[in-house]
């Protein structure tokens, strides 16, 4: 039993260390996959921006040409406009309109708008974001 103990050799230490070394740099892939795979999926963001305006030209205005921009990551579904905090009276051509990340829209919105007041867009997304725009009626 004795001869059994005394023949028994450890690993090199050069060889422990590239074991060491090994198992560190697999279980860094590991955790740094995961953490990309969160990063995608939990990182999808919605944001609108509104890059350009036209009045119409009669007066007072009935309508305004609102060009929208998706500067965000995620796709943007349009559920509803409101002009003032009221949707009754609104006409629009965005309704279940998708855009992309990067995507531009003319919407035009229609109201009984009176000259020299000002308007407050609240664009409603299927997600549930508000995104508002403040323009004054020509």
């Amino acid at each position: 039993m004795r001869k059994l103990f005394k023949s028994k050799k450890a690993l090199s230490p050069v060889v422990a260390a590239i074991i060491l070394i090994a198992v560190t740099v697999a279980v860094s892939i590991a955790v740094a996959a995961w953490m990309g795979a969160l990063t995608f999926t939990f990182m999808k963001t919605e944001a609108l921006e509104v890059v350009g305006y036209s009045w119409s030209t009669s007066s007072p205005p009935t309508y305004i040409d609102l060009s929208l921009k998706n500067t965000g990551t995620a796709d943007i579904t349009m559920n509803a406009i409101r002009v003032n905090g009221a949707t009754s009276g609104v006409t629009h051509n965005a309704t279940s309109v998708v855009w992309k990340p990067g995507d531009n829209k003319l919407v035009r919105v229609s109201y009984s708008y009176a000259s020299g007041t000002t308007y407050e867009f609240l664009f409603l997304t299927s997600s549930g974001k508000q995104f508002s725009y403040i323009q004054r009626a020509p």
